[in-house]
């Protein structure tokens, strides 16, 4: 794992941006955690677009079925996925996290409209470019899902490993603890319990059990390749700057939005 621990120490101090990015300390309203959601959703769906990427590298999606012979990394991504994909909610119903996320954008009242109309383009054909035209996403937020996307186009295993692991699963727990304690909003609030469900249950996953599956992923796709690791450690760097660039665009939404409201 020395590795692992070479790019983690690597990755520290933008990982250290992340956790303490001003932010954190925006999300003390209702309306401010809105305009997190509204923009973050878009990562907790290309989330799930690099995790299948990885699905289908690893393991063999078609059929007639042959081994792909690297048992490890199989069962690696298959147990992520599982959680990811067909998890129970707090009423036991069996859904997506980011449909889970959804519900609880519904819940506290969150615009979804864009996000829906961006799945239901693609869910038509259309290509991510044009239906992220049609619904005219935010710069930030389109950069953001090209990098996932030009990851996944490249089709380097341990690569789209790196930006999923340390741009994603790594930073995650951390990511949603900032979010919960310095959130000045009232946990008893009924209108969050969809959103604090999630929110925990990514902790408790990603923090016990996704996230060291990951690390072994990585490990296991690199091996002893010195050009897989420094690519990896690359990757795993522009992740993250992705990262900060989204949080940096919520941030001046949260401000804008303020400042509109005291005018009004």
């Amino acid at each position: 794992m020395n590795s692992i621990r070479h790019i983690e120490t690597e990755l520290k101090p933008l990982k250290d941006q992340i956790n303490r990015h001003a932010m954190y300390g925006q999300l003390s309203t209702i309306e401010d955690v809105k305009i997190f959601m509204q923009n973050h959703v878009f990562a907790v769906w290309d989330f799930m677009s690099l995790l299948k990427a990885l699905q289908v590298t690893l393991t063999n999606t078609t059929v007639p079925w042959t081994p792909k012979g690297n048992g490890s990394a199989a069962r690696f991504i298959n147990e992520i996925v599982t959680d990811e994909e067909s998890d129970v909610n707090e009423h036991g119903e069996v859904k997506s996290h980011f449909e889970m996320y959804m519900d609880s954008m519904d819940q506290i009242g969150a615009n979804t409209q864009q996000i829906k109309n961006f799945t239901s383009a693609i869910q038509k054909g259309v290509s991510i470019d044009t239906s992220a035209e049609m619904i005219q996403i935010h710069p930030t937020i389109k950069k953001f899902l090209d990098f996932s996307f030009n990851i996944i186009r490249e089709g380097k295993p341990h690569c789209i490993a790196a930006a999923f692991t340390f741009g994603r699963e790594d930073v995650i727990p951390d990511m949603f603890l900032e979010i919960i304690q310095q959130s000045k909003t009232s946990p008893d609030d009924g209108r969050y319990s969809k959103l604090l469900y999630y929110l925990n249950r990514h902790i408790e996953l990603d923090g016990d059990e996704h996230g060291p599956i990951s690390l072994k992923m990585v490990e296991n796709l690199c091996g002893d390749d010195n050009t897989k690791w420094m690519e990896a450690l690359i990757t795993a760097k522009s992740a993250l700057q992705q990262r900060i660039g989204l949080w940096s665009l919520i941030s001046t939404a949260i401000l804008n939005n303020k400042r509109t409201s005291i005018v009004k």
